[in-house]
């Protein structure tokens, strides 16, 4: 397995331990202690983003989709549903990683458009609309 298929796989299996399990001493190690983070949305550090988890209803669920790496960076494409919201995020989160730790954090946030709401018709993310 190449450098790239390697980071795809910790960022995949730290946002699962974080968003879908909840499990913050396992995701502590996904995490650098120095972890950057650049989203408008989330207070800085590791702890910033733990605490934003923990504040989330227990109905939040992550999925991801799309995924891509370059070097030390991935960038995955998400829904973040069931987050107390009536509608689901749709997320692009780019993670650079340093030794196979996530060491920064940019992302790009949507609400998930409706059929009603998409101009192409076409779903946000995945095959089909969220019923």
């Amino acid at each position: 397995m190449n450098i790239q298929e390697e980071n795809k796989a910790i960022v995949l299996e730290a946002f699962d331990t974080l968003f879908n399990q909840r499990d913050y001493a396992a995701a502590a190690k996904f995490w650098s202690p120095q972890y950057v983070q650049h989203s408008a949305h989330i207070a800085p550090g590791r702890e910033g983003l733990f605490e934003l988890v923990k504040n989330l209803p227990d109905t939040l669920v992550y999925e991801h989709g799309i995924i891509m790496a370059e070097g030390n960076f991935v960038m995955v494409h998400g829904r973040f549903s069931g987050n107390g919201r009536a509608v689901a995020f749709v997320a692009v989160d780019i993670v650079r990683l340093e030794n196979g730790i996530l060491a920064e954090h940019w992302d790009v946030l949507q609400d998930e458009a409706t059929p009603e709401g998409s101009a192409s018709g076409l779903p946000m993310f995945g095959e089909h609309f969220p019923n």
